[in-house]
């Protein structure tokens, strides 16, 4: 799978997915999701070898054997659009509370991709395709050494 435009290297980054209908699937130990049609945001981090674009390639791929919770996820949804930096920060858990404080955000499972670390969510949905344009804005205003966002289309 190409990469999208998304630049190499390491950073933090929200996957978008879309779902079009109500199903329901077991999030290995996590418990049982029950999808609505909207858009599931995920926020991630890679510092690893391959960096964001790997990461999200990654993602885009139907996977057999499901590592992350976000594969669990992925069986039921298709990937449009993704946010980034590569700010050498790891920002995930900052960028999770963002985005879980944009509007029409709710979270669907408590726990979903933050079994790491005290977060609330690091899965959040949303009725439409929230504004990245609004998360640059709150996400520069209240970190003033952030990196540039970039946001790329999957489609």
């Amino acid at each position: 799978m190409a990469n999208h435009g998304i630049q190499p290297g390491p950073g933090t980054y929200v996957l978008f997915l879309v779902c079009s209908s109500v199903r329901w699937t077991q999030v290995g130990r996590l418990g049982g999701l029950q999808t609505q049609p909207g858009y599931y945001a995920y926020v991630g981090s890679a510092f690893g070898p391959g960096g964001i674009s790997a990461r999200v390639a990654h993602h885009a791929r139907l996977s057999s054997r499901r590592h992350w919770h976000i594969d669990y996820l992925r069986q039921l949804s298709r990937p449009v659009s993704c946010w980034y930096t590569h700010d050498p920060i790891q920002r995930e858990h900052e960028w999770a509370a963002s985005v879980a404080s944009l509007p029409l955000a709710m979270i669907p499972l408590v726990g979903f991709g933050c079994s790491d670390c005290r977060c609330c969510s690091h899965l959040i949905w949303f009725p439409s395709l929230p504004s990245c344009r609004t998360f640059r804005h709150r996400v520069v205003t209240e970190l003033l050494d952030h990196e540039k966002i970039w946001e790329n289309s999957l489609v």
